[in-house]
């Protein structure tokens, strides 16, 4: 097929999740992706002979049902839902079972029914949130009768609730996650776990204003219908990327790999191409931009057709990334100090307290990494046997705060924060440094080079409220369309942001599909 109605550019998952949407709408798609494969940054990689990283991502907390159940996405274990276990180094855990703490053990009866409050109070909070995420943002000053229904539908749910529940929603909106915690519990690790969940991929501190949104943004994922589950599909989460790529192929999505994009034609503010890295014109009346809106208008778009203005906002566009990603060949399963066996499958979290996750922040906004990091650590060969040989194991790990401008230099940084990462699992695991085989720590840089996100960021963009809604990336493309007539946006750039949703390609798709306007 030489002729097509959209050319998609990018193969991640929203990439794939926009191009499916489009064909089951009757549109003729091409997808081109540069790598050699698809799924963006949910695609692994052999890091050590014989062991494999499934990709950045090592749990599911934010794929959308209606997404899901849309576009035929067939991904197993999808009802399963995973615990957290949060260690502090003193060998007595936390353990949060079901959605975000449905049960836990190892605390108080108080501090369990403290935190059921808490964990009720904040999913009512974040639903009122998520009415805003499965269509595009209101635009100002064009609100929609789709915009007025859900603004409806929101303040109906408010009422509902009481005066109280609705004071109290508008007071913590933009709150700082730690006054929350504060108010609520008295545990320090069960605060520590609300504080990483709240900064995780954000550069903030617990006690940075409206820091609250992060962790709402984590409880507007739904797992099994439960709000802030967690799960590793079947076959771990290397099985992802290609389930959004049978449910592609299965609408006649055409996809190319290998295939650079160099530039997006366009003349007189409208979009009618793309050139190819070796040359090569595909047209096409409709281009959905699945990569970073920064790529898109700072490298593949004439800044003439779109104009100083918009270009200058792009460009100021927050998308440092603040987290590394570890990855540990290990001769054997490794025994975390106060681990349940039969939590070992899930998610840990190594922190002590809410003071830990700031005192790891405060280096970090001066260009330094932290000396006492926090992390969430999983084991995905349990899940996936095929990531490691027979009798090893994987260990993968987000570690915060790793600024993305490391003023030391990365070249020189990497080791010594290596270092540290190692000797804070060890204290965790003793005996776990014997058993490594192979590290690969992926620092933002590193990760901006393996997976082409500018600035290492895996949210392509800060998410906070000045890069949120009607400002994601920026006002004049906060509608998935921009001022480039048939050029969309469809990547975690655009709303709602990032994480393994599909709701961004998926809105995009629908909003193309519907002929809407801005």
């Amino acid at each position: 097929m030489t002729s097509f109605d959209a050319i998609v550019i990018g193969a991640g998952h929203n990439g794939l999740a926009a191009a499916t949407r489009l064909a089951r709408g009757g549109r003729r798609v091409l997808v081109l992706e540069a790598a050699n494969e698809p799924g963006g940054a949910t695609r692994g990689r052999e890091f050590a002979p014989g062991f494999r990283s499934a990709g950045l991502a090592h749990l599911v907390n934010r794929l959308d049902a209606d997404v899901a159940r849309d576009i035929g996405l067939d991904l197993a274990g999808a009802d399963t839902l995973l615990p957290t276990t949060v260690l502090d180094g003193s060998g007595k855990a936390a353990v949060l079972h079901g959605a975000y703490g449905e049960r836990i053990d190892g605390v108080s009866p108080g501090e369990a029914d403290a935190f059921a409050a808490l964990r009720r109070k904040l999913v009512f909070q974040a639903g009122i949130l998520k009415r805003f995420l499965r269509r595009p943002p209101p635009q100002i000053g064009a609100l929609s009768l789709g915009d007025l229904s859900t603004f409806a539908a929101t303040g109906f749910g408010l009422i509902r609730k009481g005066r109280g529940e609705g004071r109290d929603f508008l007071r913590m909106l933009l709150m700082n996650v730690a006054d929350v915690a504060d108010e609520y519990l008295s545990d320090d690790r069960l605060k520590g776990l609300l504080a990483f969940d709240a900064t995780l991929g954000i550069h903030l501190g617990p006690r940075s204003p409206t820091s609250l949104l992060g962790l709402y943004y984590r409880l507007t994922g739904e797992v099994a219908g439960k709000a802030g589950g967690q799960f590793v599909p079947a076959g771990g989460m290397a099985r992802v990327a290609p389930a959004f790529l049978r449910a592609a192929e299965k609408a006649g999505v055409t996809l190319r790999c290998g295939t650079s994009v160099g530039r997006i034609l366009a003349d007189r503010g409208r979009a009618s191409g793309v050139v190819l890295g070796d040359g090569t014109e595909i047209v096409a009346p409709v281009i959905v931009s699945a990569i970073h809106p920064q790529t898109t208008f700072l490298r593949l778009v004439d800044p003439a057709e779109s104009g100083t203005g918009f270009v200058r906002s792009v460009k100021n566009v927050r998308s440092h990334g603040n987290v590394a990603k570890l990855d540990l060949a290990l001769d054997r399963i490794p025994n975390f100090t106060g681990l349940p066996a039969e939590a070992r499958g899930g998610r840990i979290v190594l922190v002590r307290s809410m003071e830990q996750v700031e005192e790891a922040f405060n280096p970090a906004k001066y260009g330094e990494f932290s000396s006492d990091p926090v992390m969430e650590v999983t084991l995905p060969s349990l899940a996936d046997p095929s990531l490691a040989p027979s009798g090893g194991c994987t260990v993968s790990a987000l570690v915060q705060y790793a600024p993305y401008r490391l003023k030391a230099g990365w070249e020189s940084g990497k080791p010594a924060f290596l270092r540290i990462v190692l000797d804070t699992l060890e204290r965790h695991a003793p005996g776990l440094g014997k058993s490594v085989v192979a590290a690969s720590l992926m620092t933002p840089v590193d990760i901006e080079t393996e997976y082409n996100l500018p600035g290492g960021h895996w949210h392509h963009g800060e998410l906070q409220a000045d890069q949120l809604l009607v400002n994601r990336p920026t006002g004049a493309a906060s509608g998935y369309r921009t001022p480039i007539e048939g050029l969309y946006l469809a990547s975690a750039g655009a709303h709602p942001g990032g994480g393994i949703s599909g709701l961004p390609g998926w809105n995009a798709a629908r909003h193309i599909l519907s002929g809407a306007s801005a």
